[in-house]
């Protein structure tokens, strides 16, 4: 019989540390290999650390038998951008066979984002191979973001996901009826606190800080880096106006110097102890060894961890905006921050807002994703149109756009005087043409 051979693919150190939990939970059968492969997904990857030599991996290595580079293989091609052409798959399949000692082995891939490359093309390649899939954050709740060919979907066999937000069940794949398991927290915590005991010291952090976390949102167009760095200075004047007089941030690691030094202007103003750490681990390690007193973000994965796993209190800042200027509305970012406004309290807003009830968390995800993907979540327009009719109101209309609902016929989009128009296709056509006649009239006009 031939070997099995399971390839994993990760690209940070938090997605290897989720592998890891898995493996000490008995999620994966014992094969006679595993191979971990590293994607190195930064703007400039030869500036940037691979996971593999960042502090930390040590405990994370015993887990495979070889650790390989994909960045090495595709060199000088950037791993988000390279896809290989469809007549060279069996040629190039062939070729990473042999460069990885794998000769007829029976593959099984476990990736992460497998909606778009290195994943994706890592899926092409190994044709036939069955994948499973593991959440690389709350991404996962959302729905698919592309719509994937059926022979590579149909192929996943799992979508592994650590209980961010209890109750929930993400929504990733669900087209394919790719069924959801947990990856145990216990397992999790476990192998953060391996790595935070293998990392050399850390600064001293204050006891009872908050912990700014910062997500580089200018990196995706949400923000300028002039907004950013304001978004960071309110984040710190809302920890303050909570009482704490010492603060540590920790930049994105793909940040510009410049957004610590906005903020060392700031606390000095008002008299703040600050601490910029800009060491390459994860958040959930300080959470670990220095226990903030305060967590504060947009909606970072990490508000989550360390507000389910490790019992912090955790806040959000600017989130309404930020929905309202994530564009398009399918952008995959939509169902994070969402959540983080649903659910955890508004830094600048005291106790002035009741989070979303948690029992209508899964409607309001839902109707959210029906907009975002309606045509690869068509089956979800009954439940979608059942929660706009019944929950849509001052406090959930913010996460949906009205033309978005318009154009979709949905509740809550159309005027209460055009609401006896049937949602059907045929009333959207004879919108969408009354609108190009008007559109037509003005330019001549």
């Amino acid at each position: 019989m031939p070997r099995t051979t399971q390839i994993f693919c990760a690209s940070t150190l938090y997605g290897a540390a989720t592998l890891a939990a898995a493996i000490e939970s008995d999620l994966f059968t014992e094969p006679d290999r595993r191979l971990l492969l590293v994607f190195n997904n930064a703007g400039v990857p030869e500036t940037s650390p691979s996971l593999d030599t960042l502090p930390g991996f040590g405990p994370l290595r015993g887990h495979f038998d070889e650790v390989l580079s994909w960045n090495e293989v595709i060199r000088p091609f950037h791993p988000g951008a390279w896809t290989p052409r469809a007549q060279d798959v069996p040629l190039l399949e062939r070729y990473l066979r042999k460069l990885w000692d794998l000769d007829d082995d029976r593959v099984e891939l476990v990736l992460e984002s497998l909606q778009v490359a290195p994943a994706l093309t890592v899926a092409e390649l190994f044709t036939g191979a069955p994948i499973d899939v593991y959440a690389d954050g709350l991404m996962s709740y959302g729905p698919t973001r592309n719509k994937l060919h059926p022979l590579i979907g149909t192929r996943v066999r799992r979508l592994l996901h650590l209980d961010l937000v209890p109750g929930l069940t993400p929504m990733l794949l669900s087209e394919f009826g790719v069924p959801a398991r947990q990856v145990p927290t216990p397992a999790f915590l476990k192998v953060m606190g391996e790595i935070a005991e293998a990392l050399p010291a850390l600064p001293a952090l204050p006891d009872d800080a908050a912990l700014l976390l910062g997500q580089y949102l200018s990196a995706l167009d949400v923000l300028s880096p002039e907004e950013e760095e304001a978004l960071h200075v309110r984040m710190m004047r809302g920890a303050v106006g909570r009482g704490h007089r010492s603060v540590v941030f920790k930049p994105h690691p793909t940040a510009p110097a410049r957004y610590g030094r906005a903020l060392e202007a700031e606390a000095e103003k008002l008299g703040v102890d600050l601490t910029v750490l800009d060491a390459p681990v994860p958040a959930e390690v300080l959470f670990d060894k220095a226990r903030p007193g305060l967590v504060v973000g947009c909606f970072s994965t990490a508000l989550f961890t360390a507000s389910a796993f490790y019992g912090l209190p955790a806040a959000r800042v600017d989130t309404a905006s930020l929905l309202d200027r994530l564009a398009p509305y399918q952008n995959s970012n939509r169902v994070p921050a969402v959540l983080a406004d649903a659910v955890l309290p508004d830094l600048e807003a005291g106790e002035g807002e009741e989070p979303v009830p948690a029992d209508t968390l899964t409607g309001l995800v839902t109707a959210v994703s029906f907009a975002m993907q309606p045509q690869i979540h068509s089956r979800l327009r009954p439940p979608a149109e059942e929660y706009l009719r019944s929950r849509l109101g001052p406090r959930t209309l913010r996460y949906f756009k009205r033309k978005r609902l318009t154009s979709l016929a949905l509740p809550g989009g159309i005027p209460d005087r055009l609401s006896f128009l049937p949602h059907n296709a045929t009333a959207r056509r004879v919108v969408r043409r009354v609108r190009a006649l008007r559109q037509t009239v003005r330019r001549k006009g």
